[in-house]
Parts: structure tokens; sequence; C-alpha cells
């Protein structure tokens, strides 16, 4: 692909100190641990801003995802980390947030986050209900958990840190160097937009060829 294509698609950032640090740290706390896939200490972090009721975030799930995580995420060669982005301040897509968190709670992030993802966005309670009880959920805490809305603060801080990059829809993509702080010379990298798993190649594997230099 040539570079004057490429700059149609991925915008380039230099992070400030506080969404650089939240990238690199991603996996610090418990609850940001239980939303990462990969090794902690993979060279390049790939996060992902998502809406599980967004048509696009459903396209980059079920086709270009796969190939990420077989060929890099599976490989040790990025981490990476899924950030929540409910467009709207309550409906599905918050509680689809919500449902996922409460799920990781129990140690079951992942396994309800492929599940919402899998309905190609037809979501309501009875599907969250439906696949807490497939993933074995302690049915009752989960329903507490939902009604409680105890991170719903959180997951407008994940969207607010989205905007800040300059994402005004989902899903957003950033790609950074796990452990060495973007500059001037090679900022970090955004990806707007549910982009063929070749334009996420090009840019994983550009980076991953400056780390071997």
């Amino acid at each position: 692909m040539k570079r004057t294509t490429k700059q149609r698609w991925a915008q380039a950032f230099v992070c400030g100190g506080i969404l650089w640090s939240a990238l690199v740290y991603a996996g610090a706390s418990s609850e940001d641990d239980m939303r990462m896939r990969g090794q902690a200490d993979a060279p390049l972090t790939l996060i992902e801003y998502s809406d599980f009721t967004c048509g696009y975030c459903v396209k980059f799930f079920k086709r270009t995802w796969p190939r990420i995580q077989a060929q890099y995420v599976d490989t040790g060669k990025v981490r990476f980390v899924y950030r929540d982005y409910p467009r709207g301040d309550q409906g599905p897509g918050l509680d689809a947030a919500i449902a996922a968190r409460c799920a990781g709670a129990q140690g079951q992030y992942w396994a309800m986050h492929d599940r919402l993802f899998s309905e190609g966005g037809r979501l309501d309670k009875q599907v969250y209900l439906r696949h807490a009880s497939a993933i074995r959920l302690d049915q009752p805490t989960f329903e507490r958990c939902m009604s409680e809305g105890q991170y719903t603060k959180a997951i407008f801080e994940d969207r607010q840190e989205a905007t800040q990059w300059g994402f005004h829809g989902t899903p957003g993509f950033i790609l950074v160097r796990t452990a060495t702080e973007p500059t001037d010379k090679e900022p970090a990298v955004a990806i707007p937009g549910a982009f063929p798993f070749e334009m996420f190649a090009e840019e994983i594997d550009r980076l991953l060829a400056g780390n071997k230099k």
C-alpha cells in the first residue's frame, strides 16, 4: 500500500503523558487486566474502543480480529486491550458493556465479550441473562451487579479517553509500542475504523521491524 493511501485511513498522534500511561499500563489493575488478551510484555499494544451494538465493531470482531489474534496476539507480538465506547448515555450499548464487566468480576470477561459480539448487535436483558447462564455465572450476583451499575463511571471514562484521541465513532484503534513513549518521529498510530486485516498488519509489521533494528 502506498504511503499516501495509508494516510487516508491512519492518523498519527503523539500521546500526552496521561494517555500514553493509560495505554502502557493498561494491564496494571485487575479490572484492566481482565480486558487484556495476549502477553503483558508483548512489544506492541493494540487498544480498541468499541460498542457491542456497533455494526462495524461486529464486523471487526468476526472478520479481522481472528486473524490479528492468530498472527500477532497468540504469537506474543501484540497484546490486545478492549476499552468501552458506548455511543449512547443509556441503552443496550451501555448495558452490554456493564454485562461484560460484571461477567469479568466473576472471571468470565472474554467469554461474555465474545458471546455479546456474536449476537450481531441484537442485545437486551434476556440475552445477557442467557449468556450468564451459559458461562455458569452466579446469576444473583450477576443480576445485582447489572442493576447497581457500578461500572458505569469507568465505562464513560473509557469513552472520554477515546474522544481525547480524536475518535467520534466506533470502532477506533490505537497501536503503540508497549514500553517506549511515542515521539514526534514515531507517534502512536490511530486507526479510525474497522479496516481490513491487511491495513492493521501493515502498521504492526512496520513497528515490529523497527524493534529488530
